[in-house]
């Protein structure tokens, strides 16, 4: 199963990107408030360029001189599996992609919806992972590789 990672980044501004392993790469979107259990909660979620497949490993500081410069976590990863008959590439390229995530923090189901552009929307659906109490961005900061939170790694 394709793989997925979601990398807390205080660059200019802090957000949270979003990977899916697709084609051979990452394709990444830059969610500013990061991903919520509500699915009446619709985050923004501005499309990047695409990664190599190796940068979901990645966790600690990009230089000042460097593009993205400052902290990186990798807050959660795990696979995921397209929800629907499309292939990922031709769901996204068509603006609607449907998909199941089980992570070491997110499960169930998602949807990303492509609104203008590179803007698209990251909505959990509605199934039995949802939970509008739950906040898993303030409630578990830390990665799930080192443990550590964004402010400790840029100590």
């Amino acid at each position: 199963m394709p793989r997925f990672v979601i990398q807390q980044h205080d660059a200019r501004a802090m957000h949270w990107d979003f990977r899916l392993e697709a084609g051979g790469v990452l394709k990444s979107w830059a969610v500013p408030r990061g991903p919520s259990m509500d699915p009446s909660d619709k985050r923004l979620a501005m499309e990047v360029d695409d990664h190599p497949i190796d940068w979901g490993d990645f966790e600690g500081v990009i230089p000042d001189a460097q593009y993205g410069a400052g902290a990186v976590i990798i807050w959660d990863r795990g696979s995921y599996r397209p929800l629907g008959d499309q292939p990922v590439e031709k769901a996204l390229e068509a603006g609607h992609l449907s998909f199941w995530l089980e992570g070491e923090k997110l499960r169930g189901g998602w949807t990303l919806q492509r609104v203008e552009g590179r803007r698209w929307l990251l909505v959990k659906r509605r199934d039995d992972e949802a939970d509008a109490r739950r906040n898993p961005v303030s409630t578990q900061p830390e990665s799930v590789v080192s443990g550590r939170r964004i402010d400790e790694v840029e100590s």
